[in-house]
């Protein structure tokens, strides 16, 4: 009788082993590279929240990501720095209604040496700026921001000749970083980070300089069984990844813009 009660619940512990797993799925997450570094806070968070849950991510431009989406790229879950990219994605077919916005970003002028903070765009001609550092304007969101923001001051005209252009916005702040450019404009996600703050001074450019930096998700056609990708979705709305978006610079929905 022991030995039958004890094989009887072996067996209830591996089916509700089996059952467990069969619950488990891995999202694989296509995020634009403003998010490095909250993401990397979000990803241990949300893995411990939502057990057996795990995170693959993987950064990048946004635009870039949206071609590769078109392409069949197996991403479960785009969070991209500009809303249009995913609603061309559910225009095409290639990704699930509805398309969330999850944050709102700023870009700042930055520099690894200097003390940015006394500068403006305006500063931009001076001699002691060879390069200037932005993202790609043709597909990287924070690229065509800093373009706008340029132009909105009558600088781009001036600094063009100078400009060199990072793949992302990650890039364009190593760029920075290892003196392919002695200042530039990036994410102030990425300027607020320890590692960026303790280099060098920001200064944030005005948002009325640029069209708003709407950042939004949306679950890939590819993506739409996957449970890690939507409790990954539901798990932006918490408390937790809030204050995370909050400490990296992010506007959020439902909040007064600053």
């Amino acid at each position: 009788m022991t030995i039958g009660s004890n094989w009887i619940g072996a067996v209830a512990i591996a089916l509700a082993s089996l059952t467990h797993a069969a619950f488990a799925d891995t999202a694989r997450v296509a995020a634009a590279a403003d998010l490095r570094y909250a993401f990397a806070e979000l990803q241990p968070l949300f893995e411990k929240a939502q057990a057996p849950h795990k995170l693959e991510l993987i950064l990048g431009s946004s635009g870039k990501f949206m071609q590769q989406l078109e392409n069949g790229a197996p991403f479960d879950i785009f969070f991209s720095a500009d809303v249009s990219f995913p609603k061309k994605l559910v225009a095409s077919g290639k990704a699930i209604a509805p398309v969330t916005t999850y944050a709102f970003g700023r870009i700042v002028l930055w520099s690894a040496k200097m003390d940015a903070t006394q500068l403006t765009l305006k500063d931009l001609d001076k001699p002691e700026f060879r390069k200037v550092a932005i993202a790609a304007p043709n597909h990287a969101p924070y690229g065509a921001r800093a373009k706008e923001a340029l132009v909105h001051t009558g600088m781009w005209a001036k600094v063009e000749g100078k400009l060199v252009f990072g793949e992302d916005i990650s890039h364009t702040a190593q760029l920075i970083d290892k003196q392919a450019a002695e200042i530039g404009i990036v994410a102030l996600s990425l300027a607020v980070n320890d590692t960026l703050k303790s280099k060098g001074g920001y200064y944030l450019i005005p948002a009325n300089f640029h069209q708003p930096l709407e950042q939004a998700y949306a679950v890939t056609t590819y993506g739409q069984n996957n449970a890690a990708a939507k409790a990954f979705a539901r798990f932006m709305t918490t408390p937790p990844a809030r204050q995370v978006m909050t400490r990296y610079g992010f506007g959020l929905p439902g909040e007064t813009p600053q």
